[in-house]
């Protein structure tokens, strides 16, 4: 786990009529990373990219590229966003409960949760992504809650979310901060909190063991974007 606080700007939030000029963006506000979410339409509603704009991003930027899978069977899909220049792959543990069952997100924030993961799929996945050679992500989303102590040897970050996933620009769900502090208290490694995070709220993700903070709309809205990743590393 880095000791330092990594803040990864989300293109979700970006102009993608100008998405060059906004990676620059990105990469001059000194931020550490750029976090990239593709979505699928069936896994949350929402439809966004796939491997070809994550290879054009590559293209424009020296900056790891943090790639998180809001699809379904993400297995299908590794080996092309490791080609594309994916520097760590995300996938759901919803993607894997073992009942089969997947969030059902919606724009008003509401979801379906399961709760038995399906560890050997979710183990099997996460071994794919390291024999690309890339970092291995898990997400979990606000309202699930899962044993993941078979599985936290196998993962180099936890990605909790902190909005229902599926669209940008919501507000932050505060019941997130104690299981940003239960995650923490089993793991050592990189804790990264998404969605609607901001300069008055980005203290309490922190102090609770988060070490990556996602921005989207609150970098992309801000006019100096410099500033901003600064008031996110308090």
């Amino acid at each position: 786990m880095s000791n330092h606080i990594l803040v990864a700007p989300s293109i979700l939030s970006a102009d993608f009529a100008k998405l060059e000029k906004e990676i620059k963006r990105i990469e001059r506000s000194g931020a550490d990373m750029i976090h990239i979410d593709v979505m699928d339409g069936h896994f949350v509603p929402n439809i966004t990219i796939g491997p070809p704009v994550v290879k054009k991003i590559k293209q424009y930027s020296s900056l790891p590229l943090d790639v998180h899978l809001m699809i379904e069977k993400p297995h299908k899909f590794i080996k092309e966003f490791a080609d594309a220049g994916s520097d760590i792959i995300t996938i759901h543990a919803e993607a894997y409960s073992a009942t089969n069952d997947k969030q059902e997100a919606t724009k008003k924030g509401t979801s379906k949760t399961t709760h038995k993961i399906d560890e050997a799929r979710v183990k099997k996945v996460l071994g794919q992504i390291k024999s690309f050679g890339k970092k291995r992500g898990l997400s979990l989303n606000p309202d699930s809650s899962f044993c993941l102590q078979g599985i936290l040897d196998d993962v180099d970050m936890i990605l909790i979310m902190s909005v229902h996933p599926g669209f940008g620009g919501q507000k932050f769900i505060d019941k997130v901060i104690p299981k940003i502090k239960e995650v923490r208290s089993l793991y050592k490694g990189d804790i990264e909190v998404d969605g609607g995070i901001n300069d008055k709220n980005v203290r309490s993700v922190i102090d609770a063991g988060a070490n990556i903070i996602v921005a989207g709309n609150y970098f992309f809205s801000s006019k100096d974007p410099k500033e901003a990743v600064k008031k996110l590393r308090p």
